[in-house]
This record gives C-alpha cells, structure tokens and sequence, in this order.
C-alpha cells in the first residue's frame, strides 16, 4: 500500500498548491490551464488508446460498447455525480460549487490508465512502487492544475484512488495471472478511450457521460479471455 499512499499524499498536496496559486490566476489564466490540461489529457488518451495495436481492436470495441450499455443501464455516472452532488450540496452553502465536477473529473482521471493496474499489482506482489512513484508525480501536477481552476474537490479523488488501487493491491495475486498480455493490452487502450472521453469534458467539447463507460475496463480483457478459451 506504500505506493498508493504516496499517490494520495501527491494529490492532497497538488490541490493544496493548486488552491493557493487558483486564487491569484484571472478566469481567462484559469481557462487557459483547463484546455492546456484538456490537450495534455487528450494525447495521453490517445497513446493508451492505441495499445490496441498489440491486440485485435475489436476487443477494445467491444468492451466500450458493452461498458456503455451496461453503464447506461445502471446509471453509474448520474450515482457518482449524486455522490458529488450532496458533498457539495453540504459545504457550498447555498452559493456556486464545482465539487461534484472537480470529484468526478479527477476521480476519472486518476483511476484509469495502466500505471493503475501495473502499478498496485507489483506493489502488492512484488513490493516495487516505482510505477506508482512516477504516476503520484503525474497526478500531483494534474491536482494543481485541476484544483486551480475546479477547486478543492479534487482532493476528494484521493479516497477514490485508495480505495480503487488499494483493492488492487491488497488482491494482486488474482491479476498476476490474468492481466497480461493481450488482456493488459485491451484494458489499456479501453482505460485511453475513457481518458480521451474526459479530454472532451475538459475541453468543453462534449459530455459523453465517461462514468458509464467504466464497465469497459472489465469487458474489454474479458472478451480476450473468453475468445482465448474458444480457441
């Protein structure tokens, strides 16, 4: 759990400095880090995305058009944001809030990706929190930009990400064996996918609902083992 740790104690600290600096930014400085953020965000979606060139992007296809529905049908997203939703409705005090926003973008943001699954699997294994090391880093920066412009609720994506890579790594024996390979490869480029769908939230382009895709995740390495047992 050490590496999981650092990764929130980055994020507290990113939004921290975020949060101060924020303050002293001007509405267009601050637009101006949200859409450098949303581009930055959009290449690293795309290089994720692309993982399926290692496989058969019919999996990667497959796993978000499932994960939608199946996303859709339970409304994932709508009960995230009315986790948010009442967080916020509980410190705003009846004024403007961005907490449920701030919660649910960075939670995305820092939850999906390789370095989630990679990183929690060898510091549960092998006790090796180098890969998380290099994602804290990443995730503190984002805090700063992101708490800059969302506010402070992007410190409340810290207890997502304990919670998400510390199940991972407390239970890393049960994915040593089964992601990898094409399997790792398919989750990857469907986690680039959502990353990619929050690009265009950031960039106040388009709200594609990303929360309900997150079955995606399961479907789409599930699809390799299912294809892998019928050959």
């Amino acid at each position: 759990m050490t590496g999981t740790l650092i990764n929130v104690g980055a994020i507290v600290a990113g939004t921290g400095i975020g949060l101060a600096a924020g303050g002293r930014l001007s509405e267009g400085v601050q637009q101006r880090v949200l859409a450098g953020l949303g581009l930055v965000t959009l290449v690293v979606g795309i290089d994720l995305a692309l993982a399926w060139r290692d496989t058969s992007p019919l999996y990667v296809l497959g796993g978000v058009l499932l994960g939608g529905v199946v996303g859709e049908a339970l409304g994932i997203e709508r009960a995230l944001e009315r986790l948010g939703d009442r967080i916020q409705a509980a410190v705003s005090r009846g004024g403007r809030s961005r907490v449920s926003e701030a919660f649910f973008t960075a939670s995305l943001l820092y939850c999906v990706g390789p370095l989630t699954v990679v990183g929690s699997i060898d510091d549960g294994l092998r006790g090796d929190i180098d890969a998380l090391v290099t994602k804290s880093l990443l995730d503190g920066f984002a805090s700063i930009a992101l708490a800059a412009t969302l506010g402070w609720g992007v410190a409340l994506a810290a207890g997502s990400v304990l919670l998400v890579q510390g199940t991972i790594t407390l239970a890393a024996g049960l994915f040593e064996d089964i992601l990898v390979g094409e399997a790792l490869d398919a989750l990857t480029s469907a986690g680039g996918v959502l990353i990619i769908g929050i690009s265009l939230k950031l960039l106040a382009l388009k709200d594609v609902k990303v929360g309900n895709f997150l079955p995606a995740l399961l479907f789409a390495p599930a699809l390799v083992g299912l294809v892998s047992l019928v050959d």
